[in-house]
């Protein structure tokens, strides 16, 4: 049998039977979150590296893993995603079977698996587990040590008793206030800065703070954060402008429903129109297993929000199933359930365009505008001037074409036909800029970021 075969024909096999009968689902401790890691990295060296981004309110490391072929470096050219768990202590769905997704990328990707390697190879994936680790041994000590299987509340928040999902930033307010349809988004070296956040009103969190950092250092594309209570993917905004119970849309809309569209329909049971709802003939009906924020429940300071107003990252909220902490017995179908959608989420972190913003030397130029007609949110570049912009095609299947602008402080902008199609990788859509030291454009200069890095670390 040919090499090439035999690799294919071991990830099919690895894609059927992985963990195996042999593996036992279970409720992990802190201790053993971090043993999936480290076996994850001995195992599979070359594509893990283990950090922590920080510490909880008692002192718990924030773990990530990140995955990909040269991990610890940001490559040109390659999306960086995340997937973040257990925000709230006693929604552990999302928690454990992260624990499960981790080392299956491992095997297929040593099995060969070909769709595994390949998302790999052209993904920069982060992985935290658990945003809440003393949340969840509250939650834990309480359901498992003490077995009170009915408490759908403790460890819901941190060791301050504050909802992590209601305190970040609330930059849907300066939205309202202004009046205005977009937000003024500065982004620097490794750092993604508003001027707005240092009057918001309240105490950061630990875990919050740490978050922050992390969407300052990494110039993340796309995020889900991973929650439980319902069976549904939750897109932008959640924040209600009016504080009523209505849809409220954000600039890229139909992206975010394309993106919340891309997990529900690949799970096995979230797009079910006859699904059994979580609260009986009470409960909420979501079409297509897919909901915007604010249409469903309003709430200000959330992370998803944060994430699109303050940076590029564009974040979803997945609702994983009606029981909070589950029967270990359960997770098995959690995992079967979502393993498809897990997989297909992180693929969607290459749809839109892609390319670099470089200068007549084909130096890359970092913190450039890159502007789509019609939609009043842009995104920047990062540092070696490369660029991902999530875009839709049309709802028919057939390509799209977006006019896109990309300019930065003291340069001519130039104007390009950037075309989207439904099923290929984003299209790349490079741009060169010619230099005019004496025409001020849209961007950001250096010696503006720095000083707006010293006021955000001053505020944190």
């Amino acid at each position: 049998m040919k090499p090439c075969l035999f690799l294919l024909l071991l990830g099919v096999v690895w894609a059927d039977i992985f963990p195996g009968d042999d593996y036992k689902f279970h409720h992990h401790t802190a201790e053993e979150l971090k043993q999936v890691l480290d076996e994850t990295h001995a195992e599979c060296p070359d594509i893990t590296h283990i950090y922590s981004q920080g510490k909880s309110t008692n002192g718990e490391d924030l773990w990530v893993i990140e995955i990909t072929d040269n991990p610890g470096q940001h490559e040109s050219g390659e999306p960086e995603f995340k997937y973040i768990g257990n925000m709230h202590g006693n929604e552990v769905v999302g928690r454990e079977i992260l624990l499960v997704l981790i080392p299956y990328l491992c095997k297929m990707y040593k099995s060969g698996d070909p769709e595994i390697k390949h998302l790999i190879d052209e993904t920069r994936i982060h992985i935290m587990p658990s945003m809440n680790p003393d949340g969840y041994k509250k939650g834990y000590e309480k359901v498992i040590v003490e077995g009170n299987k009915d408490d759908w509340l403790t460890g819901r928040r941190n060791a301050n008793n504050v909802d992590l999902n209601r305190n970040f930033p609330d930059l849907n307010r300066y939205l309202k206030a202004y009046k205005r349809t977009d937000f003024s988004r500065i982004h620097g070296k490794n750092h993604h800065i508003s001027a707005a956040i240092k009057d918001i009103g309240h105490e950061l969190e630990a875990e919050t703070k740490a978050v922050i950092e992390w969407l300052q250092e990494y110039s993340f594309v796309l995020s889900a954060n991973l929650h439980g209570g319902d069976l549904v993917a939750n897109y932008p905004f959640d924040s209600s402008y009016n504080d009523k119970t209505e849809y409220q849309a954000s600039p890229d809309d139909e992206v975010f429903r394309d993106l919340a569209s891309a997990y529900s329909e690949a799970h096995l049971k979230m797009s079910d129109p006859n699904r059994k709802l979580c609260d009986g003939d009470l409960g909420p009906v979501f079409e297509d297993g897919i909901t915007n924020g604010a249409a469903w429940y309003p709430l200000r300071g959330g992370m998803q929000d944060y994430n699109y107003l303050h940076t590029n990252c564009f974040e979803i909220t997945l609702e994983l199933g009606c029981t909070k902490f589950p029967e270990a017995s359960d997770l098995k179908g959690y995992w079967e359930d979502n393993k498809p959608a897990l997989i297909k989420y992180i693929q969607m972190s290459h749809i839109g365009i892609k390319g670099r913003v470089t200068d007549l030397y084909g130096d890359g130029i970092e913190h450039a505008v890159i502007d789509v007609d019609g939609i009043t949110h842009y995104i920047t570049t990062a540092t070696d001037g490369d660029y991902w912009r999530l875009l839709s095609a049309n709802e028919d299947g057939s390509p799209r074409h977006y006019t896109v602008t990309a300019s930065a402080p003291n340069y001519y902008s130039e104007k390009k036909i950037c075309t989207v199609y439904a099923d290929t990788e984003a299209t790349s859509c490079d741009f060169t800029l010619e230099r005019n030291n004496e025409l001020p454009m849209k961007g950001v200069s250096d010696e503006e970021m720095e000083a707006l890095k010293r006021e955000l670390e001053n505020f944190i």
